[in-house]
């Protein structure tokens, strides 16, 4: 789950992060009256959605004048940002964010992730914060370093020492940078961060340190852990497909092929959507409906891949230890008459029941193309989908 940046302020704020005055506003009015609050003489005005790249596509603007922060936050609210991080669509800025401005000595870049490959948390900095830090990785990568941290024995002085070494912070500069870096750390691990992201941080004038920009996402399997971090959740900024199949407990990612994936289990779902790839078709979505769906669960996600406009057919892929294949069947052949299934549709059935399955769908007159295994399931579907076009 991700949260807005003036969200993730407020909760870092909690554990001793430096960040700077400011206040949300849903209108221009709201804006001005934020400012007022702040004193000024300068403002920054932030399109709030959850993307980055809103500096570079004209969502942060630094104003002098209250008339400045008005003319902006009409600007920015209700207009449709695009970055490099929403796709061509964009998304609606629906609030801005007016913060203190900010004498910026120095910018720079911190991130705190788990590094799934060793099982420990990584802090990764590097002297090259601001709008390029992509550029920064794609093209001078040597310039970003990582501190790895054991869980075991947490952090430690020497990782907040070797953050502000790498750097090149000294003094006053270098205590501020250790500080800070403990309190994002301590944030992370009390909240159940995913990632945390500050870009930039920056060295001020004064030789404090600021966090000035902030990105925060959680573990979703700990939400229930944290429900004052729940609240948080901004659905408008979710895919609406994405919303509707976690009611159902149905795990679901858009992705932006034309091939409809519905599968029990994370690791089949992963193989079912490689498979499509090396045949030559690219999938729409990552679907595992789970292990003990009912029927009203299949046919949901039936109708939940279908919603996909992109999609041109479907591919289902059962394998049924704990899930029954007549269930699935009987879920698929529902969900196909219910909305009047107009794409290919391939089913591979394996395990529980595999037979009383294919009996239920061979009954049900609609053109469900039955495959034999994974490899025959994938081939058939590429070329249903394409012979369709």
């Amino acid at each position: 789950m991700n949260i807005h940046e003036y969200q993730a302020k407020s909760l870092l704020k909690e554990f001793g992060a430096p960040v700077l005055e400011g206040g949300v506003a849903y209108t221009a009015a709201e804006a001005v009256d934020a400012a007022k609050k702040l004193g000024g003489p300068v403002w920054v005005v932030k399109a709030q959605i959850h993307a980055g790249g809103r500096g570079k596509a004209g969502g942060v603007k630094v104003v002098k004048s209250l008339e400045d922060v008005e003319a902006v936050a009409k600007e920015l609210i209700g207009k449709t940002l695009v970055t490099h991080q929403t796709g061509p669509e964009g998304k609606e800025i629906k609030r801005v964010y007016v913060e203190d401005g900010c004498a910026i000595k120095s910018e720079y870049y911190l991130a705190l992730l788990l590094d799934r490959a060793s099982g420990k948390i990584t802090i990764m900095a590097s002297t090259e914060g601001g709008m390029d830090i992509e550029e920064v990785a794609e093209n001078t990568p040597e310039k970003i370093f990582n501190v790895t941290i054991d869980p075991a024995t947490g952090l430690q002085g020497h990782h907040c020492r070797a953050v502000a070494f790498g750097l090149k912070l000294e003094g006053s500069a270098a205590k501020a940078c250790q500080k800070v870096v403990a309190s994002l750390y301590t944030a992370y691990i009390a909240k159940d961060a995913a990632m945390l992201e500050i870009n930039p941080l920056v060295l001020t004038e004064d030789d404090e340190m600021v966090v000035l920009d902030a990105k925060m996402s959680f573990d979703g399997n700990a939400l229930f852990r944290h429900p004052k971090v729940r609240e948080l959740r901004d659905e408008s900024e979710e895919d609406p497909k994405e919303i509707e199949a976690s009611k159902y407990e149905l795990k679901y990612i858009s992705l932006d092929g034309s091939i409809g994936c519905m599968v029990n289990g994370a690791g089949l779902a992963m193989a079912t959507m490689d498979i499509i790839q090396l045949k030559g078709g690219s999938p729409a979505n990552f679907l595992d409906v789970g292990g003990g769906a009912t029927r009203e669960r299949v046919t949901e996600a039936f109708k939940i891949i279908l919603s996909d406009d992109n999609v041109e057919g479907i591919l289902v892929n059962i394998f049924g230890g704990i899930m029954r294949c007549d269930v699935i069947a009987e879920g698929v052949v529902a969900a196909a008459r219910e909305v009047s299934l107009s794409v290919p549709l391939v089913v591979r059935l394996e395990g529980t029941n595999v037979e009383l399955g294919k009996q239920i769908m061979a009954d049900s007159g609609l053109p469900i193309i039955s495959a034999d295994d994974l490899n025959d399931a994938a081939e058939k579907i590429v070329k249903a989908v394409k012979e369709a076009a």
